[in-house]
């Protein structure tokens, strides 16, 4: 007997969805304003250059900073962000700056200057918005080549991720404000 049962196809993405969560950063440099806001959806597109895809609303104001600004930032939060990744997801920036809101600490990034943040987190990203594609002009896709990028050595070293049991772990969406800490590694048998 499988115990296979039909998926709503409303919640068919979240069979792939539970990647890393991630809060993109912007900033509005015309009005000295910045943004973040948390995202399920990102995957590397390409290796070098380094390229992502990103999925942000048409209708969301992170969207109109990116497009505006060409460019935009990528945090990993960690375990201990989680309280600010639900908050960053749950609101909208257009009223405050989500920043000051929730006392999130930010730097500025070395090559972009866009918000990026160390405490809690465990990597960031600066991107270069690449010219709109098709795709771009009817999903709400976006794809970026990153231009900067940096990690928490304890959690990230030799290029890859060192989950360590504990706080220094990514975040994974499952849906309704539900996240899943990446859980231990296992390898594959030579």
């Amino acid at each position: 007997m499988s115990h296979f049962k039909p998926v709503e196809l409303r919640h068919a993405s979240r069979l792939l969805n539970h990647g890393p969560t991630v809060l993109i950063t912007s900033r509005d440099e015309t009005i000295d304003r910045r943004n973040v806001m948390a995202a399920a959806w990102s995957m590397p597109v390409e290796f070098n250059p380094p390229r992502i895809a990103i999925v942000v609303d048409k209708s969301a104001w992170s969207r109109e900073l990116i497009e505006r600004s060409g460019k935009f930032g990528i945090v990993i939060p960690g375990v201990a962000a989680a309280n600010w990744t639900y908050a960053v997801g749950s609101v909208s920036g257009r009223e405050e700056d989500k920043f000051n809101c929730y006392g999130i600490p930010a730097v500025n990034g070395p090559e972009l200057g866009l918000p990026v943040i160390e405490e809690k987190c465990l990597a960031w990203m600066e991107c270069r918005l690449l010219p709109a594609t098709a795709a771009a002009e009817k999903y709400d896709t976006l794809f970026g080549e990153v231009v900067s990028a940096a990690a928490d050595a304890r959690a990230f070293a030799a290029g890859r991720w060192q989950f360590d049991g504990d706080k220094l772990n990514t975040l994974h969406h499952l849906g309704a404000g539900t996240f899943v800490a990446s859980g231990r590694i296992v390898n594959a048998p030579d």
